[in-house]
């Protein structure tokens, strides 16, 4: 710790006062990025689990899902290709201070990234080009590249915020950066895996309830043919699986993040004074060192962070107000996220238990309602997950080593930069709604979608 302190001390702030603006942009450019990751992680296993049930059965309704389902897929991963390569050049324009002291750290995450970025778009080019031009089997087969080089690349761009909230493997002497152990630094990291996990369970819901959501829609339109209830059913059981689990992740980041960053434990509670015993506020606003207008649980903060009731939690007053997150804004986004995966555990629950009991879906209308809502819902608790994670760890951009203040650029132009964002991704919005519709009107089958399967194909997951 002392190190640390230390390292804190011997950087530099730049001077900038556009600071709020690259915090905007850079928010900006990750809520446009992190669902499309959901995506990039959940979307592709669905896709080709759809294929793998027309290998089995010779079913052709399988194989014109996972059709439709492809070029949903790579118009995705195109979107995503722009959102990334503007996050990736805000790394090094917004932050030099940053990349330019630790990239000796957590470079090696990037490149491996970059590698596995490559990778995934070569093969999703020849999954997409590959449909009638090669045997049933070697498409299925050229398929299975995708999902395991989308989750190297996610994994390593998880292992370096993990190291940025739990910084480690290297020494920091007069602002220099000595001693440097990649390996260590990236995967290392004990505070890595309830991350990880939290995110690649995080994309299947989101990625489970907004494409059930559509087919939802359908059904309250009155399309429902087998179709759609076979489209609706595979998204919906993988979101509705992954739902309850989260709930159990996320009591296991809760006591990681009270072991390593008891600040941001702090602030997301509103706990102005280090205590026994920490009560639990739901709802509320924060404002005199209290929360005002909030239900208070006595000693449920405690039983949560810690498993024992009685527990000690450290307050905002062990850190210096200039070392404290806004209270707010974490505690709105993290009762918004706590409050849209419980309504989300809720709806999986009635689905898996009518699955179960009457072995089919649910016949009510408000259901289908509810699970249009939930899309959205899905991507909401998203980004107030990360919204908790990021700004909960402010004001450091590498935890009690440096601040954002310091990694900022000096260079003026930022609101110039904002605005123009902004405008980017308002037109990519509109072409992404254009291209999704025109890819939903497209006919269900064609002459395209009419290759039959030999039957020893169909073995060949078994």
């Amino acid at each position: 710790m002392a190190r640390v302190m230390l390292a804190a001390g011997v950087l530099t702030p730049a001077h900038q006062g556009y600071l709020l603006q690259a915090r905007q942009l850079q928010a900006l450019s990750f809520s446009a990025h992190i669902p499309l990751v959901c995506f990039a992680i959940a979307f592709p296993p669905l896709v080709l689990f759809a294929e793998w049930r027309y290998l089995r059965t010779g079913d052709e309704l399988y194989r014109t899902l996972a059709r439709r389902w492809t070029r949903v897929m790579a118009a995705l991963f195109a979107v995503g290709v722009v959102t990334g390569t503007i996050l990736s050049f805000e790394m090094g324009i917004l932050w030099p201070g940053f990349t330019g002291t630790f990239g000796g750290v957590f470079g090696l995450g990037f490149a491996i990234e970059g590698f596995s970025f490559f990778t995934e778009a070569i093969f999703i080019g020849i999954y997409v080009y590959g449909w009638n031009r090669m045997s049933a089997r070697m498409h299925f087969l050229s398929g299975l590249p995708i999902p395991v080089a989308a989750v190297i690349g996610s994994l390593m761009v998880i292992s370096v915020n993990a190291w940025m909230n739990h910084p480690g493997g290297f020494h920091l002497v007069d602002g220099n950066v000595v001693d440097v152990h990649p390996l260590t630094a990236l995967f290392g990291n004990w505070y890595l895996w309830h991350e990880l996990v939290h995110m690649y369970v995080a994309g299947y819901i989101v990625t489970g309830f907004v494409l059930a959501g559509v087919y939802a829609a359908q059904r309250l339109r009155g399309r429902w043919g087998r179709y759609e209830r076979t489209a609706l059913a595979i998204p919906l059981a993988v979101a509705a699986l992954a739902s309850p689990v989260q709930v159990l992740v996320g009591d296991w980041a809760g006591r990681d993040v009270a072991q390593a960053q008891p600040i941001k434990l702090a602030a997301i509670e509103g706990l102005a004074k280090t205590r026994r015993g920490a009560p639990e506020h739901l709802g509320g606003w924060y404002t005199g060192g209290r929360v005002e207008y909030g239900l208070e649980i006595p000693r449920l903060l405690s039983l949560l962070a810690y498993h024992d009731p009685n527990a000690t939690v450290r307050g905002l007053d062990a850190a210096p107000p200039a070392e404290r997150p806004p209270v707010n804004v974490v505690r709105i986004a993290f009762q918004a996220m706590v409050a849209s995966g419980t309504l989300l555990a809720l709806l999986a629950v009635v689905f898996l238990y009518v699955r179960v009991r009457r072995r089919g879906l649910p016949e009510s209308r408000w259901f289908y309602r509810a699970l249009i809502v939930a899309g959205p819902l899905s991507v909401v608790a998203l980004l107030a997950g990360w919204i908790t994670t990021e700004v909960g760890r402010q004001p450091w951009v590498v935890y009690r080593v440096m601040t954002t203040a310091q990694a900022v650029t000096g260079a003026g132009g930022v609101p110039v930069g904002l605005g123009t964002l902004v405008a980017v991704y308002l037109g990519l919005a509109v072409v992404v709604v254009w291209i999704l519709r025109r890819l939903a009107a497209a006919p269900l089958s064609g002459a395209d979608d009419t290759v039959a399967v030999p039957p020893e194909v169909r073995r060949v997951a078994g």
